[in-house]
């Protein structure tokens, strides 16, 4: 691909191959893959939970592009790592770009990836621009301004993802887009009160003025009135219009894919559900979803109509999945991304990159085994604890 790289530039030049020597004469890449599934395991478990659905050639891009996503989000979050934290990552980008990264494993991991699936350097850094929102403390006036921020912390993951799927065409793209905006509404609305109390404010100061709330007033004092309930409501609705529209798209996704992505969604979502449950109270309560709940709608998800309306289904609203256009065009925050990406991917493909996904597995020997891998996790915590408060005893003795 370097010539393309050459000729588009928002591609990654192919990463240098490291001394032999300096890996005892191995590559070094499995190694690097371990240090990011460690990242993934640690950052989100459900994020985790989903990725096991994943075929083991995608999980480990997966695990890759998630590991740079969180060390970043991480560095960035860190008081110790000072203000110049965000350049520093903006010369590791170059440098991945460049086919130099860093000697980090999660550098050289994420090199490979962006490398091997076309993925267009203006996606990691639209991310970088979301963390920089952060960093700056900004506020956002209307749904519009806070939808930029969701695309460039979410929606580019996103992207990414259907990318290293083998998905790159604009209408699976735009509705990956749509999934991760979604969710980060999602986790805005579950973290209202938190995010207060650390002086972040991220509902569209707008609709807080609307519903006769003064944002800075709230951001002084955070407490929950029926008036934020309803502004928390209306942003839980924004979501499930982007739920409804990604979850349209996921049948464009290769079939052994498609388990992990419907669970991530239905799983998110819950949160909206949970939250609702609270009657809208995320300022003293933060949502949480247990993990038989999760591995509950990992079984729903093995239906191609799980997030229709129904008896035993999850309830995305009175809109008919089936009557939605995969085709829409992408949300205008995160038409720029889909573009670029989708001509990055198309690019590849007249070259010569493109190969069939292989036959999709059965789902229900995958969710089992996932069940079989979270019980034995379980077994082993216990185990730990127990040899702890043993050892605990027997320092006291």
């Amino acid at each position: 691909m370097s010539d393309i790289a050459d000729a588009f530039p928002l591609l990654a030049q192919p990463p240098r191959p490291r001394p032999a020597s300096v890996n005892y004469g191995f590559s070094g890449d499995l190694a690097d893959l371990r240090a990011c599934s460690a990242a993934i395991r640690r950052g989100s478990k459900s994020f985790h939970l989903a990725s096991l659905l994943l075929p083991v050639r995608v999980r480990q891009a997966t695990h890759a592009l998630y590991g740079f996503c969180r060390h970043s989000d991480d560095l960035v979050d860190d008081p110790r790592a000072g203000p110049d934290a965000l350049d520093r990552l903006r010369d590791r980008l170059e440098a991945i770009y460049a086919g130099s990264p860093a000697a980090h494993p999660i550098d050289r991991a994420f090199a490979r990836v962006v490398h091997d699936h076309a993925i267009p350097k203006s996606a990691p850094l639209a991310l970088l621009d979301g963390f920089a929102m952060d960093m700056a403390g900004r506020r956002y006036e209307s749904i519009a301004e806070l939808k930029d921020y969701a695309t460039g912390v979410a929606a580019s993951v996103g992207i990414m993802m259907a990318m290293v799927m083998g998905s790159g065409d604009a209408p699976s793209l735009a509705r990956a887009a749509d999934l991760g905006i979604a969710m980060q509404l999602t986790n805005i609305a579950r973290d209202v009160g938190e995010d207060a109390r650390n002086g972040r404010l991220y509902l569209p100061r707008a609709w807080l003025r609307e519903a006769g709330i003064d944002p800075d007033a709230f951001l002084r004092r955070p407490i929950f009135s029926p008036a934020l309930a309803g502004v928390i409501r209306r942003l839980l609705e924004e979501a499930d219009h982007h739920y409804r529209l990604g979850h349209a798209g996921i049948e464009r996704l290769p079939p052994d894919c498609r388990l992990a992505i419907r669970t991530a969604a239905l799983v998110y979502r819950e949160i909206g559900a949970r939250i609702a449950a609270h009657g809208h109270d995320s300022v003293s309560h933060r949502a949480h979803t247990p993990l038989t709940r999760k591995l509950a709608l990992m079984l729903s998800a093995r239906h191609t109509d799980a997030a229709r309306p129904g008896p035993g289904k999850v309830d995305l609203g009175k809109v008919d999945l089936g009557k939605i256009d995969p085709g829409v065009p992408p949300d205008p925050a995160a038409a720029a991304l889909v573009s670029q990406a989708a001509a990055s991917f198309a690019l590849t493909r007249k070259a010569g990159q493109d190969s069939a996904p292989p036959p999709a597995a059965s789902a229900i020997e995958r969710v089992t085994l996932i069940m079989m891998r979270v019980e034995m996790s379980a077994r082993e915590e216990n185990r730990a604890r127990r040899l702890a408060s043993r050892r605990k005893a027997e320092a006291l003795a």
